[in-house]
């Protein structure tokens, strides 16, 4: 008697799910000059740890919430700090918690070193380093 009276379905063990980490790419991008960097006339794809520094570059230097195209996870608010009167002290705590802030939708990047907030004059520069899953990356803006 050890027919199935459902004899079209087959019962199968679930196989164990993992996850595969897909390798960050982006386009190369000079930005110094604001445009793709060419390779024999095609934009050359950079990957791993170089890939995310671009991406990391380009999502500090986008205003979150300002743009339909990106998601409202992308971005910074960095800008928000301009002309807000705050002391330096409070400046740079901010500039580090709005850093770590945005820095944290990508799942290739586990956290922040060595964040250094510098101001000359009413310019303000950040410079730090990234840990990811592809090694550290050093980043100035």
């Amino acid at each position: 008697m050890g027919e199935n009276i459902f004899p079209f379905i087959s019962y199968q063990e679930p196989k164990e799910y993992v996850e595969e980490k897909k390798i960050p790419k982006e386009f190369a991008w000079d930005f110094g000059k604001n445009q793709f960097i060419l390779e024999n006339g095609k934009m050359k794809i950079l990957e791993g740890a170089e890939a995310l520094k671009v991406w990391i570059c380009k999502m500090l230097k986008t205003q979150r919430y300002r743009y339909l195209i990106y998601s409202w996870n992308y971005g910074s608010e960095l800008e928000k700090l301009i002309g807000a009167g705050y002391a330096s002290n409070t400046v740079q705590n901010e500039v580090k918690r709005l850093l770590e802030d945005a820095l944290q939708v990508n799942s290739g990047i586990k956290g922040t070193k060595n964040v250094n907030v510098t101001f000359s004059g009413d310019k303000l520069d950040l410079s730090f380093t990234v840990i990811t899953d592809y090694g550290e990356v050093k980043i100035n803006v």
